[in-house]
C-alpha cells in the first residue's frame, strides 16, 4: 500500500502509463479515505459483479493498493514521503517487468513520465527507474532478467 495525494493523477498514471486495471475500490466515509486496488489483469478475467470482484481482489498473486486520505489533493503544500529522500530508512521502490524495456522507456518518454534513471544512465543499462505523481520510484525491469 502506498498513500497518494491526488487519486485522479495516480489512477491515470497506474492505468494509462503502467497498464494496470482498477479492480476494486472501497470508500470509508467514517475514516474519510478511499482504497483503490490495481493489478495486471488478463483480458476478460475481471469479474463484473461486485462480490465476485472483491473475492478476485484478495485471491490474486499481487495487488497494488493506493490509499487516498480525502482532502489532500486540495493542499498545494501536502506531500507524502516517497522513502527515497532518506535512503535506507524504509520504503525504496516498486518494480515491474516489461516485455521490451526499450519500447517501454520510449513510451514513458512520449507520455512525459519523470525518469529517475534512464537505461543509458550509470553502469546498469538494463534497468530504468521512473516516478509516479507522488514521487514513488518504480523500477522497470526487462522480463527474464537474470541479475541486476
Amino acid at each position: 500500500m502506498i498513500r497518494v495525494k491526488d487519486p485522479v493523477a495516480s489512477l491515470q498514471f497506474y492505468q494509462d502509463v503502467l497498464g494496470m486495471k482498477l479492480i476494486n475500490r472501497a470508500d470509508y466515509e467514517s475514516g474519510k479515505f478511499t482504497l483503490y486496488f490495481l493489478a495486471y489483469v488478463p483480458e476478460g478475467e475481471l469479474p463484473e459483479a461486485e462480490q465476485a470482484r472483491k473475492a478476485y481482489t484478495f485471491n490474486r498473486e499481487a495487488v497494488l493498493e493506493l490509499t487516498h486520505n480525502w482532502g489532500t489533493e486540495h493542499d498545494e503544500n501536502f506531500h507524502y514521503s516517497s522513502g527515497n529522500k532518506d535512503p535506507g530508512r524504509g520504503f525504496g521502490h516498486l518494480a515491474i517487468t516489461v516485455d521490451n524495456i526499450e519500447a517501454a522507456c520510449a513510451r514513458f518518454e512520449e507520455k512525459e513520465v519523470t525518469f529517475i534513471k534512464r537505461l543509458q544512465d550509470g553502469t546498469m543499462n538494463n534497468i530504468a527507474f521512473i516516478a509516479d505523481p507522488d514521487g514513488y520510484w518504480i523500477e522497470i525491469v526487462p522480463k527474464g532478467l537474470s541479475s541486476v
